[in-house]
């Protein structure tokens, strides 16, 4: 188990899993973007913007350099959006060590490139670096009041996900491992385009037959996808699969089926975003998936129609129409 760790973002995520391994009692720095916003969060000893009402560690120590947050670290988390990956660590990568491990916490697809989170640290720091995935059923809230969770540790080298396994596991949050990692990032990244959908559902109140007809026939296109981009077919059926489906499709707290279940009520795509205080991922994501799916002639109708609500100005229930209205075929 690895004891000092450095964190790359100050995000929720970030910040329960400074909690959890400050409770851990490793040695835990926290890095932010904006050095001004790092200082307001370690003042007031709370991410106020995005975890509010949790009191952050006392031995949690906040590195708004560049250079010092690599310092001794054992073990680096990447926290961080998946569309400004690329951009932080293009800023960070002089002075990162390229022999510490990484761990990815950031679910998405980056839209130019169309590559998973793990791809764009390789791509940016080199392909020689080790990086597994960290994901699953992981809503920060929940974590933050120790409520039992699950998660996954995904990296070919199966050494260093047992390393990361160890290092996260807590009483409350057990941590599986896997070696699929290109599963598990493909998975977390596009159940958040169907949690979009989700919420859609919830807002025009489509019933509860509706949305377990829209998990199952979600999960069938993202796995399809998924088999075609060389993962496994059993991971979609795990925890970073089907469990974290689930959550982000049912979660009152999810981003995106928030997000989703505020154009579901009649607004506009634009005030939906507007209203969010943090990044919907599903957003660029359900481009970079639609990019991928033609890339590899998957169909992916629901992706499709959520794309069209979100970008091409289609209306909710001529989605749906057409959606049901599909030429029938065997499941």
């Amino acid at each position: 188990m690895m004891k000092n760790i450095s964190i790359i973002g100050d995000g929720a995520m970030g910040s329960v899993c400074a909690m959890l391994l400050c409770e851990k009692g490793l040695s835990v720095r926290m890095w932010g973007y904006d050095a001004k916003q790092l200082g307001e969060i370690e003042n007031r000893r709370e991410n106020y913007k995005f975890l509010p009402g949790y009191k952050l560690p006392d031995s949690l120590v906040f590195e708004p350099g560049d250079s010092e947050i690599f310092k001794n670290a054992e073990l680096v988390v990447s926290v961080i959006p998946c569309q400004y990956i690329r951009q932080i660590w293009e800023r960070l990568a002089g002075f990162a060590n390229l022999k510490t491990p990484l761990v990815s916490a950031t679910k998405g697809i980056e839209n130019d490139t169309l590559l998973r989170p793990s791809q764009i640290l390789s791509d940016v720091l080199g392909k020689d670096i080790k990086i597994a995935a960290f994901s699953g059923p992981t809503i920060a809230d929940e974590i933050a009041r120790k409520l039992p969770a699950t998660a996954t540790a995904a990296c070919e080298d199966e050494n260093l996900a047992k390393t990361v396994q160890e290092t996260f596991n807590t009483s409350y949050l057990r941590v599986y491992r896997n070696t699929d990692i290109v599963g598990v990032e493909l998975a977390g990244a596009m159940k958040n385009v169907i949690a979009i959908a989700a919420g859609i559902v919830d807002g025009i109140k489509l019933g509860d037959n509706a949305k377990a007809a829209l998990l199952c026939r979600g999960l069938a296109e993202i796995t399809r996808l998924g088999i075609a981009l060389g993962a496994k077919e059993q991971t979609f059926s795990g925890l970073s699969g089907l469990g974290d489906l689930v959550t982000t499709c049912i979660s009152p707290m999810g981003r995106n089926r928030s997000f989703g279940q505020r154009i579901g009520k009649g607004q506009a795509v634009k005030q939906a975003i507007e209203a969010t205080e943090s990044v919907v991922e599903g957003i660029a994501t359900c481009k970079s998936v639609i990019g991928l799916a033609q890339k590899h002639k998957i169909d992916m109708p629901i992706t499709e129609a959520v794309y069209q609500i979100l970008f091409e100005g289609k209306s909710v229930s001529d989605a749906i129409g057409e959606l049901m209205a599909r030429q029938l075929k065997a499941e």
